[in-house]
This record gives structure tokens, sequence and C-alpha cells, in this order.
């Protein structure tokens, strides 16, 4: 019951959402009390985090829904789009630092105070999104959520940026160099920027129907190879087509196969039924459709077959 528990993907959400909205009060309390822009750019990407947290949770919520008649094929969607709109905010966070950043560096740099206290929330900060991001990578992978792991990767920014401003802040208290602190918020913004960019387009790629990774297309073809068996009616004469695309965790595969032309229904039936449940097995979270066609057929949609 515990571990369903801790691999419930709303429940993944709702921590990621309460931390996020824990860290962005301590940080935004710290950076205006010592006047540090980085402090307060990580307050911002951590404002970012919270909100990307909250579309995270109402999109594995609504997921979660059954098909209907609207949705056929389910709202697997949701979660795609939802990691778009996280990869999108990451960038606008990441431009508003540098905008700041760039204000300060380009005006008078005024020294900053309690640089001691920014240190510590840093280093709170640090240790709070190593576990978090960690646990929400774990039910990410568990549960093929692309939701869940576009937040499990906007907080790992906040790991690095965080870390970053850390350092920062012990060099600026032992040299007085606070210049420091915008330079900072600048690497801090182009590390968030960059992963926003990777969120984007793994989002995008599946909300445009891309096709599944290399490495899933292969064990797919591998395993149709090792259930070919030209010499009687029991296997896979050739391969005609293979298309797969991604919504959420679901994996949409559709194949077209050439078979012995004498195969019975019921034997078409097994066979289609022995290769859905491999894949299945193999790849998790996927839904196969199957066409069969005659190998010794004539007809012009017929005439390649793939081995």
């Amino acid at each position: 019951m515990i571990t369903n528990l801790f691999e419930n993907k709303k429940f993944a959400a709702s921590l990621s959402v309460l931390s996020n909205l824990i860290l962005i009060i301590i940080k935004l309390v710290t950076g205006f009390i010592s006047g540090s822009v980085s402090i307060i750019s990580e307050a911002i990407h951590s404002a970012s985090d919270f909100l990307a947290s909250v579309i995270t949770f109402f999109a594995v919520h609504k997921s979660e829904s059954p098909a209907d008649k609207d949705h056929q094929f389910g709202h697997g969607k949701y979660e795609d789009v939802a990691g778009f709109i996280e990869g999108c905010l990451i960038i606008l966070a990441a431009a508003y630092i540098i905008f700041e950043a760039a204000k300060k560096l380009t005006g008078e740099i005024e020294p900053f105070e309690n640089s001691m206290l920014g240190i510590a929330v840093m280093f709170v900060s640090v240790l709070t999104n190593i576990f978090v991001s960690t646990y929400l990578m774990y039910v990410a992978k568990k549960t093929d959520s692309i939701a869940i792991y576009s937040d499990a990767q906007h907080l790992r920014t906040d790991i690095f940026s965080s870390f970053t401003v850390f350092v920062g802040l012990i060099i600026i208290e032992y040299t007085g160099l606070h210049i420091i602190d915008s330079l900072i918020a600048v690497i801090v913004a182009m590390i968030i920027m960059h992963t926003g960019y990777r969120i984007c387009k793994t989002s995008m790629n599946d909300i445009l129907d891309g096709s599944l990774p290399e490495e899933d297309i292969k064990e797919i073809q591998n395993i149709l190879k090792n259930n070919m068996n030209t010499d009687n009616l029991s296997g896979i004469a050739g391969i005609k087509e293979i298309k797969t695309r991604k919504a959420g965790k679901d994996k949409d595969i559709v194949i077209a196969l050439f078979v012995d032309g004498n195969m019975t229904i019921r034997d078409a039936h097994k066979l289609c039924d022995k290769l859905e449940n491999e894949i299945e097995n193999k790849l998790g979270n996927t839904k196969v459709t199957i066409h069969i066609e005659p190998a010794d057929c004539d007809c012009v949609c017929c005439q390649n077959i793939h081995i």
C-alpha cells in the first residue's frame, strides 16, 4: 500500500508543488533582505518550478481519465502539453533572470548584506531539490510520465543553479567581489534555458506524433523477426510497415505484417496476441494494432515485403 502511494503520479506532483512553494518563500525573503540578484533569480526559477508543478498536477490528474466519446484514444496528450508549457516557462524564467542580471552589470554593483543567510538558504535548496527531483525521476520511470519527467528535469536544473549560487556566495563572502553575483545569475539562466529547450523539443515531438525512439523501434523489429517462420503457417512471412507514436505514457504502435495466405483466422489471432504481449512486456504501456495481409497477395499495396 505504501509502495503504491510513493509510486503514485498524483502524490509525486503534490510533493513537488509543496516543496517549490516553500522554497519560493524562503528564497524571496532572503533575496530581498540581502539584495542578491542571484538569490532572487533562484526565487524566480523556483516560482516557474511551482507554476510548472501545478500544471503537472492537473495534467496528471486529467491524463488518468479514461477514454470518452470526445477523446476515444484517452487523455494522454495532456501530459505532453503540460511538458511543453513547462519547457516554455523555464525559457521565460531564464530570459527574465538574464534581463535582471544585465541591469545590475550595466549599473552600479552594490554590496549586499547577510551573505551567510543566503549561503544557508541555498544549501537547504540544493538538498531539498536533490531529494524531490530524484523521487520524481523514480516515479517518472515507473509510470513513463512525460509530465513528471519534465518536472523532475525542471528541479534538477535547480540543483545545479542553486549550487552555483551557493558557491558564488561563498566566494563573495571571502573576496568581496559582488559582480560575481550577477555573473552567476547569467550562468544559472543559461543552464535553465538549455533544459527548457530540451523539454520543449521532447514534448513537441510527442504532441506532433513523432515516432518512438530508435531503440524502441529496434526492439519491436527484433520481436517481429524472432517470430518469423516461413516454413509453416505459424509465423510471419514479412514486415510491411511499422508506425509508432507516443501520447503521455502510452505508446501507440501500428504494424502491418505479411503471413502465409493459408493461415487460419484463429492462428492469425493467436500470432497477433503473442506479438502484442511480447511488445507490451518489453516496452510497457503499449497499444498495439496489427494488420495481417497474405504474403501471396498480388495487389499494388502488398508488393514491398521487408524481412
